[in-house]
């Protein structure tokens, strides 16, 4: 029998019957079932995994009912973690060839609160466009963060990151090893 980290995997990206390529979603009850007791199973601890939180993460599921919350068929909804500069991203773009060009962010500030929590401090928001020539077109607005906001990380693994936010949205995210964190970061 599989494990729950491997079920739950599965459901976020194995090959299948949907158009993205993965099976159809086990829907949001069973996933957060899943997602729950593996938050049991495999508790996460930032003093022992720090470095596992560096990378690029993509949204494959989320308890929350906002769009920019969820995941979509024709959008790459990322989070690009570089807690050793304490920086963090929110990117969302266009899956494809114009993703480079269409994408929207909120960049942080990040600090570890052992043995679970990051602190995030909104910072700037707005486009953030290609390279071009060494230098990164970017059209960013100060952001005014009225509210103290969190993540606490509950599973984290080379594959896999399940958190909460401060608000109690529950999130499942894969790494993508395609994707570089310097190359999606802004100056």
């Amino acid at each position: 029998m599989r494990s729950t980290r491997q079920r739950l995997l599965d459901s976020l990206q194995a090959p299948g019957q949907s158009p993205l390529g993965r099976p159809a979603p086990l829907g949001d009850a069973a996933t957060q079932q899943l997602v729950e007791l593996l938050e049991q199973e495999q508790p996460a601890d930032l003093v022992r995994d720090q470095q596992l939180l560096t990378g690029v993460w993509e949204l494959r599921w989320s308890s929350s009912r906002q769009p920019w919350l969820r995941e979509a068929p024709w959008l790459e909804n990322l989070q690009v973690l570089d807690p050793n500069r304490g920086l963090g991203i929110n990117l969302l773009r266009l899956k494809g060839p114009l993703g480079s060009i269409a994408a929207i962010s909120v960049v942080a500030a990040l600090e570890l609160c052992p043995p679970q929590r990051v602190s995030v401090q909104f910072q700037r928001g707005g486009w953030i466009g290609p390279r071009l020539g060494g230098n990164r077109w970017e059209l960013l607005a100060t952001v005014r963060q009225s509210f103290p906001a969190w993540l606490d990380i509950t599973v984290l693994d080379q594959e896999l990151r399940v958190c909460r936010g401060n608000a109690g949205t529950l999130f499942a995210l894969v790494r993508r090893p395609d994707l570089c964190v310097a190359e999606l970061l802004p100056a």
